[in-house]
């Protein structure tokens, strides 16, 4: 049962079935080309695991479970296959790290760590992590935001979740990106949640309408965000932004005078993915505005609004978006059609460096550091592969 459990798990992480695409794809070349890179970037990163079982920063227990998650997608291994010593003494380190709360971390940056640690606990359903795994959940599920008024939305942070929940002294706060690492390990995390938890647990779900809107809040889609600074101006419509009313990239001045918050390619494709974690289809108008924006804005030499920052956070986002929505072909405005799945993977494979790493010369959010980067991109790879 734990085998069937973890094939539809894996199948699910890649988007549709992998038989399919491989029939009307043709892209055979292309799979083993990946598979090959796939296993070159493992064994990159089994070189960087420390005697402890963590790799990069012991503070940042995201990164070692980036890595889990990665080795658990490998396609060369089957869900059948018994953990590797080393990936099960990394598994162990993990942990080493929970706390009394059900957090996975160390100091801060709790809810960001533990969702991340609770998406490699759920593709590893071990009966001896099962009570770690419902308890990082409900931890998750904890972090999430309902400021002013209880039950309603009356505060554009209301339904979001940042890297911690703020304490009773700090200004409310939750962004997009977080958000998004949470509502992944709660959908992944969700047929564990459903045959394991206790009653009690299995009404204290998190509020999905309420992450709904505070992702709603963060498009530059005046139809369904109810914020003032939401634009419909042809550069911004549909992408979006790190949260309500602050974007990372640059603010736009648009020609009647007013100010639009810039959207920006790897949080468009967060935003994207937060909606289909969260139930909606793929032809929702919500999602397929922020596809038009993604095919309008495609381009693999930078994130979109970002230049080279995050460019590594904006491949890794983009596989995983247009994957699980089974999106083939990506096309703009003008009508050019896109295999993003060809040039992305193809780039890729390009940029890998001879020892199996990848890593961003711009180091801004850690994407100098070639452990994260390289799992970031493995995980993109192993979607991309189960989905040609």
């Amino acid at each position: 049962m734990k085998t069937v459990f973890l094939l539809s798990l894996i199948l699910a992480l890649g988007g549709a079935s992998p038989c399919l695409h491989a029939q009307t794809n043709g892209n055979a070349s292309l799979k083993q080309e990946i598979q090959l890179s796939i296993s070159r970037g493992l064994d990159f990163l089994k070189s960087q695991q420390k005697p402890d079982g963590s790799w990069s920063l012991s503070e940042e227990p995201a990164i070692s479970a980036l890595v889990l998650s990665s080795f658990m997608g490998d396609p060369n291994r089957k869900p059948s296959d018994p953990v590797p010593a080393e990936i099960a003494k990394g598994y162990a380190q993990l942990l080493s790290n929970v706390k009394p709360d059900g957090g996975i971390y160390v100091k801060g940056r709790a809810n960001y760590n533990t969702a991340i640690a609770l998406l490699a606990l759920s593709l590893n359903p071990q009966p001896e992590y099962q009570q770690a795994t419902l308890a990082a959940r409900k931890f998750v599920i904890g972090q999430q935001n309902d400021f002013d008024k209880p039950g309603e939305t009356d505060n554009a942070f209301d339904g979001g979740i940042g890297y911690g929940k703020p304490g009773p002294n700090t200004p409310p706060h939750a962004d997009l990106s977080n958000t998004h690492f949470a509502l992944e390990a709660l959908h992944y995390s969700k047929k564990i949640f459903e045959d394991n938890a206790p009653p009690e647990d299995k009404e204290k779900d998190l509020n999905w309408a309420a992450a709904i809107k505070f992702v709603e809040r963060c498009q530059n889609r005046p139809e369904s965000n109810d914020q003032a600074w939401a634009s419909n101006d042809p550069k911004n419509a549909g992408g979006f932004i790190y949260e309500p009313g602050v974007s990372k990239a640059e603010e736009d001045k648009l020609p009647d005078g007013r100010v639009a918050m810039r959207s920006y390619g790897s949080i468009s494709y967060a935003g994207m993915l937060s909606f289909i974690y969260a139930g909606l289809t793929p032809d929702d108008p919500r999602v397929q505005a922020a596809q038009q924006w993604l095919a309008d804005n495609y381009t693999l030499e930078e994130n979109p609004g970002m230049g080279q920052e995050g460019k590594f956070y904006y491949y890794h986002t983009m596989a995983k978006a247009l994957s699980v929505a089974n999106v083939d072909t990506l096309t703009t405005k003008e009508g050019k059609a896109i295999d993003w799945r060809n040039g992305l993977g193809k780039h890729l494979l390009n940029i890998q460096k001879s020892d199996g790493s990848w890593t961003n010369d711009t180091g801004r959010w850690m994407e100098s550091d070639p452990v994260l980067v390289t799992s970031y991109i493995l995980l993109a790879l192993e979607h991309m592969y189960r989905s040609l």
